[in-house]
Order: structure tokens, then sequence, then C-alpha cells
């Protein structure tokens, strides 16, 4: 049995399978999940789980570099912005439009994580970057300008 982290089998499996620049959605409950997409589906029950809670767990798994989400999210919801940049420090924000977030990001995603969060504009996506000291920490190996100041 696995002793700690990410129990569920699919979720565990598609975090294995993430590379540098992949996206990952996490969204709420009424997220318009596309047909095609790689849909992992954790909702039971209102806010079971929260948003907070599995982004939380994704993220103590994942190297994110990237953190993206509806341009309503810093002025409608302030404090799950507040949370995601606590959470995410480091990360490179950016927002989108709502419908592009709905539309085109999820189309992007190679997997959407359904939550049970009742929580507005509660979509939010993660791009995959690289643990930079442990892979440019090599001898003689010359770090990218971007991970400069990372390592």
């Amino acid at each position: 049995m696995k002793r700690s982290g990410i129990l569920n089998a699919e979720l565990s499996g598609v975090l294995a399978t993430l590379g540098h620049t992949d996206l990952l959605l996490v969204v709420d409950a009424g997220f318009p999940v596309p047909r095609d997409a790689h849909r992992i589906d954790l909702a039971l029950a209102e806010n079971l789980p929260d948003l907070r809670t599995v982004l939380g767990l994704i993220a103590d798994e994942l190297v994110v570099e990237g953190v993206v989400r509806a341009e309503d999210v810093p002025s409608h919801n302030p404090r799950l912005d507040s949370w995601l940049h606590e959470r995410f420090a480091g990360a490179e924000f950016t927002t989108r439009p709502h419908a592009e977030v709905l539309g085109d990001l999820a189309r992007e995603a190679k997997a959407v994580v359904r939550t049970g969060a009742f929580e507005p504009w509660g979509n939010i996506g993660l791009y995959c970057g690289v643990d930079a000291p442990r892979w440019f920490g090599g001898e003689g190996v010359v770090v990218p300008e971007q991970y400069a100041s990372k390592v």
C-alpha cells in the first residue's frame, strides 16, 4: 500500500506522466469538461473534496512553474488568488478570459481534475516545471538564464 501523498490511482498515475510545460487543469464541480479530455473526477459532494485541498496535494508532488486562472479571479475571488500566490510562490501567474479557460485551456490540458468545489472561478491551470537545482546541478552544466535564479 502507498504510504502517503495522493492515493487516487488515476490522479497519481497522471501526475507521473507530466513533463515540462504540460498543463494540468484543476476545476470546480460545475466545470464543463470537454468530452475528449482526460477527465479525473474526484467530486463526491458539495466541496468534497474542495479545491484548495486538491491543489495543495498536487503541489506537494508536482513542480509548478506557471499558474493560469480566469482574469476575474484577482478581483472576484481575491481570497483564492491570495492563497494561490502563497501556495505557488515562485511560479509565474497569468490570466485568461473566463471563456478561454472553459474552452481553449481545457482542450490544451493533458488532464482535467474535477473537484467537488463550489467556488466561484475555481478553475486553475498548473504548468509543470523542472526542479532546477536538481536538473541543472551537475558539474559542468551551464544553467539557462531563465533558471539561474532558481539554482
